[in-house]
C-alpha cells in the first residue's frame, strides 16, 4: 500500500481513526474525556483528559510506533489488558498508515495464537501481563517484532524506550484498503476477522448521525463497550466529532458504576446489554444513579423489555428515551426503534426496528419456498456501503454471505404489516418445534425477577431445555417457575447453573452453541 498525504476531500469521504482526534481537536479541542482507570501507555495522563491533550498522545504514540519500526500497510495486533489506551494505540497505528487489528483480551492464548498464524507476520502490540498468558505461544515464529507499552522483556521492544521521538507526518489509506481489523464474538468457534475501510466507517456514521440531530442538547455520553470492538470506534468518532463530553468506562461491577454516574451524572449511555441486566438492582437503588440518563442506548444483542422499562422508570429525566439499533461488526448499524417509559413494559421483544434514514437495505429471504412469518421465519439480509470489506484471510467464507451485494446475517424473522423487523434467533441456535428461543427468554425474564439470566438451548436430543442463573444464585422456586412457563409446555425441565458459569464472549454474549455442548456432555456422562 503506498501511504496518500492527508487532504480534506478524503477525509470527507472515509474515517480516518488517525487523524480524528487532531480534526476533533481543532472545532473541540477542550471538550473533556473522563476514565475510570488509568492508562496503562500513559501512566501520567491521568484520569481526565481534554480533546487536545488526545490528539497530543496520539501524535505522540505514533511517533513511537514509527521509531519501533511499524510501516505503512502493516498489520499490528492490538492485544492487551481492557484500557481506552487500546483505542489511543489502534490511532495512533492508523496515523501511521498501519492496519491496527483489535484482538480481545477475553481471547485465550490458543485462539491468539491462531489468528496471529491468520494474520501472517503482523507487530504484536501487548504489554507484560498478555506476554505471561502467551507463554506457550511461538511468538518469535508468528509475528514480525513483539512491542509492549510499558516496562521491558527479553525479546520485546517497549514504547517507553522511545518516548520522545520525532512526531511524523499522518498517512491515509485509500478509501478503500483496510483500515482496521475486529472480530467476530467466536459463539460458535474460532473468531473471523472483519476487516473495516475508511468508506465502510464513514458510512456507519450516517444514521446516528440523524439520531443525534433529534437531540435538543448535547448531553455527556457514558461509554460501556469493550475497547476493542468495532462499535466503539463509531461511537468515539460520534463524540468527538459533535462534542459531546465522554465517559470511558473499564468497570462494570454495579457498585463502581453506581459511583461513577453519581459523580459525572451522564445524559446518555451506551452500553452492552447483558451490562444493563448486570445493572439492573441499580434501578432500585435510593442514590438514583441513572437519574441524570435521558437516553439509553444498546447495539448488540436485543434486550429485554423487562430490563428497558425499569431503566427508563428509573430515570428523573423528561420522556427518557431508550433506542435500540439492530446490525451485527460486518453490517454496522442495520434497523432501530425506541421505546418509552409508558409502553416499554408491553412492547414486543423480538420487534428489533425499523429502516433508519441513510442506513441500510433490509430484506427477508423465504427459507423453503415459503412467505416469512413467525411460524416460518426468513434469512435477514442487508445491503448497502457500510458492510465490512472482507474476512481476512478468509475470502470465500466472506463471498459465500453476499447474494448479490446482500449480506446474510445468520439470523432468521420476518416483517410485519407495519414494516418491523421481528429477529427470531440466530439460525444456527433454531430449535425445532419452538418459533423463537428468544421470545420465551423476554417473556419469562419479565415474569420473573429473581431470574438474572435465561438462556434456551438445543438438548441432546434437540428438545428447548432452559438454563437459569438467578440473582446471588439463589435456588430457583419451582412453582412460579411453572407457572412462569404454562404456555411453553414443550420446554424441558429447567437447568440452574451459577452465573459465573456461563460461556461468554467478550461482548457478554452467551456462547449458546457452547452450553449446549456442555449440557449435552453432563447428560450423557455415566458419572
Amino acid at each position: 500500500m503506498k501511504g496518500l498525504a492527508v487532504n480534506n476531500s478524503m477525509r470527507k469521504r472515509g474515517l480516518y481513526l488517525g487523524v480524528l482526534p487532531e480534526t476533533a481537536a481543532d472545532k473541540n479541542g477542550s471538550m473533556p474525556l473522563t476514565l475510570d482507570h488509568d492508562l496503562d501507555a500513559l501512566p501520567q495522563a491521568g484520569r481526565r483528559l481534554t480533546v487536545a491533550e488526545l490528539a497530543e498522545h496520539v501524535d505522540d504514540l505514533a511517533g513511537r510506533l514509527w521509531a519501533a519500526g511499524v510501516r505503512p500497510g502493516e498489520r499490528i495486533a492490538i492485544h492487551k489488558v481492557a484500557n481506552f489506551d487500546v483505542w489511543v494505540l489502534a490511532s495512533a497505528a492508523a496515523r501511521v498508515g498501519a492496519v491496527p487489528v483489535m484482538l480481545s483480551p477475553a481471547l485465550d492464548a490458543a485462539t491468539v495464537g491462531a489468528l496471529l498464524g491468520r494474520l501472517e507476520q503482523p507487530h504484536l502490540l501487548t504489554d507484560v501481563h498478555k506476554l505471561d498468558v502467551l507463554a506457550d505461544v511461538p511468538l518469535a515464529d508468528l509475528t514480525n517484532r513483539v512491542i509492549i507499552v510499558a516496562g521491558s522483556r527479553p525479546g520485546a521492544a517497549s514504547l517507553t524506550e522511545f518516548a520522545g521521538s520525532p512526531r511524523v507526518q499522518p498517512v491515509l489509506q485509500g478509501l478503500d484498503e483496510p483500515a482496521i481489523i475486529t472480530h467476530t464474538s467466536g459463539t460458535t468457534g474460532l473468531p473471523k476477522l472483519i476487516v473495516h475501510t475508511p468508506r465502510t466507517q464513514r458510512a456507519r456514521l450516517r444514521p446516528q448521525l440523524f439520531l443525534l440531530s433529534l437531540m435538543r442538547k448535547r448531553e455527556t455520553v457514558a461509554i460501556s463497550i469493550p475497547f476493542v470492538h468495532s462499535r466503539l470506534y463509531a461511537a468515539m468518532a460520534l463524540c468527538l466529532l459533535q462534542g459531546m463530553p465522554v465517559l470511558l468506562m473499564r468497570e462494570s461491577a454495579p457498585d463502581k458504576v453506581a459511583t461513577f454516574f453519581l459523580k459525572n451524572r451522564p445524559g446518555l449511555i451506551e452500553v452492552l446489554p447483558n451490562s444493563l441486566m448486570e445493572w439492573e438492582g441499580l434501578t432500585d437503588d435510593p442514590r438514583k444513579p441513572f437519574a441524570s440518563v435521558k437516553y439509553f442506548s444498546s447495539t448488540f444483542d436485543a434486550i429485554h423489555p423487562g430490563t428497558m422499562s425499569r431503566l427508563l422508570n428509573s430515570s428523573a429525566r423528561r420522556a427518557p428515551l431508550f433506542f435500540q439499533i439492530y446490525g451485527q461488526s460486518e453490517v454496522g448499524p442495520a434497523v432501530g426503534r425506541p421505546y418509552f417509559r409508558k409502553t416499554a413494559h408491553r412492547t414486543d421483544g423480538r420487534c428489533v426496528g425499523f429502516a433508519l434514514p441513510g442506513s441500510a437495505r433490509v430484506r427477508v429471504v423465504s427459507r423453503g419456498g415459503k412467505r416469512p412469518s413467525k411460524k416460518n421465519p426468513g434469512f435477514i439480509e442487508v445491503k448497502w456501503p457500510g458492510i465490512a470489506k472482507a474476512y481476512f484471510g478468509e475470502q470465500e467464507r466472506y463471498d459465500a454471505n453476499l447474494n448479490g451485494g446482500w449480506w446474510r446475517t445468520g439470523d432468521v424473522g420476518y416483517f410485519t404489516w407495519r414494516g418491523c423487523l421481528h429477529m427470531l434467533d440466530r439460525e444456527v441456535d433454531v430449535i425445532p418445534g419452538v418459533t423463537s428461543s428468544l421470545e420465551i427468554e423476554d417473556l419469562v425474564l419479565g415474569r420473573l425477577r429473581e431470574l438474572s439470566e435465561l438462556v434456551v438451548v438445543s438438548g441432546p436430543n434437540s428438545e428447548p431445555i432452559p438454563v437459569i442463573c438467578t440473582h446471588e444464585d439463589k435456588p430457583l422456586d419451582r412453582d412460579r417457575w411453572r407457572e412462569a412457563v404454562a404456555e411453553f409446555p414443550h420446554l424441558a425441565a429447567p437447568v440452574q447453573i451459577p452465573f459465573a458459569e456461563l460461556p461468554r464472549t467478550g461482548t457478554l454474549k452467551v456462547r449458546r452453541t457452547e452450553l449446549s455442548r456442555k449440557l449435552g456432555e453432563n447428560m450423557t456422562d455415566p458419572a
